[in-house]
């Protein structure tokens, strides 16, 4: 009897390691399949409408092609260290492939140099690193598209005036530039043009509002203002409207999401630039999937822009890239 009950007790003992190894693969978040070709896309934030349309263009580029993916960021996108934190643990699962849009374009360069080491193909996204590491880069073209936005608020303002730039950070290849972009071009073409030191408020909405207000307080002959992603855009129109001063200052801004085509369509805010998100998530996986072949790619895979105004808000060519 003793005996009978040792081995059941075993046995049990047995079952429950095996039940709790399966539990324990499962609240790993590590969802991968014998088999599978396993691609993560670590992204510089999860906050904005823009990251869950470039996670929409990626899910079904997964779909499409066959293959594993995973889409996670940083709750705010001056969170470096939680992004190194993600991209730590993405590589520690061996995937095949890897996706980053970089908040700091040196800080993950040392990761990637891991990643090259395991032979594991990298694709930059939105924002690309100072290396040579990535394959390719999967973006829009953020100098000339910062210009167009220079120039849609130099023709508003009549070409002479004081104007405030306001840019989500100045450590990612996005933020670098769009400011230089619109720095560069306002330069060149608008010596009557004034532009005050750029300002960076982390792309948090609160943070950029209290930034612009300041601004503006301290600018009264201020004539314009350029916010160079979703976060920086809503902020200067916030600042505009808690100030009471709709129609006084020409807004132009990057993206879009409801509360900047909201803001578009009321007039508070002149235009934006729209990139288009979802292609961008697409071509991303399509990139690495291309590379896990042995194609070749090119540095750079533009995934466009257009600029939107209440104009052309409607129009076939603004509707297909907006996110709302």
């Amino acid at each position: 009897m003793k005996k009978l009950m040792v081995i059941a007790l075993s046995l049990f003992v047995v079952l429950a390691g095996v039940f709790a190894s399966g539990q324990g693969d499962k609240q790993s978040g590590t969802t991968q399949q014998k088999g599978t070709v396993y691609i993560p896309l670590i992204s510089k934030g999860f906050q904005h409408q823009f990251w869950q349309a470039v996670k929409k263009g990626a899910e079904n580029a997964a779909r499409d092609l066959g293959v594993q993916i995973t889409f996670e960021g940083p709750e705010s996108e001056s969170q470096v260290d939680k992004q190194i934190e993600m991209l730590q643990t993405a590589l520690g699962k061996n995937p095949k492939a890897l996706g980053i849009a970089a908040l700091d374009s040196k800080a993950v360069i040392p990761l990637l140099v891991q990643a090259q080491a395991k032979k594991i193909p990298v694709i930059a996204f939105d924002s690309g690193v100072d290396s040579d590491i990535p394959l390719t880069t999967v973006s829009t073209d953020n100098i000339v598209a910062a210009g167009v936005a220079a120039d849609k608020l130099a023709a508003a303002i009549g070409y002479k005036g004081k104007v405030a730039i306001l840019v989500h950070d100045q450590t990612s290849r996005t933020g670098i530039d769009r400011r230089d972009g619109f720095l560069k071009r306002m330069k060149e073409k608008y010596p009557d043009i004034q532009v005050l030191e750029p300002q960076y408020g982390g792309g948090d909405h609160l943070k950029s509002t209290e930034i612009a207000k300041a601004v503006i307080n301290g600018n009264p002959d201020l004539k314009g203002y350029f916010g160079a992603n979703e976060g920086s855009a809503i902020g200067i129109v916030n600042a505009v409207k808690e100030l009471k001063i709709e129609g006084k200052i020409v807004v132009v801004g990057y993206d879009s999401g409801k509360l900047q085509l909201d803001a578009i369509r009321s007039g508070l805010m002149l235009g934006a630039v729209q990139q288009n998100p979802v292609l961008m998530g697409y071509k991303t996986v399509e990139a690495a999937v291309k590379a896990l072949k042995g194609e070749t790619l090119p540095k750079r895979i533009d995934s466009g822009y257009v600029w939107a105004d209440k104009s052309n808000l409607d129009t076939p060519e603004v509707k297909n890239v907006i996110y709302e």
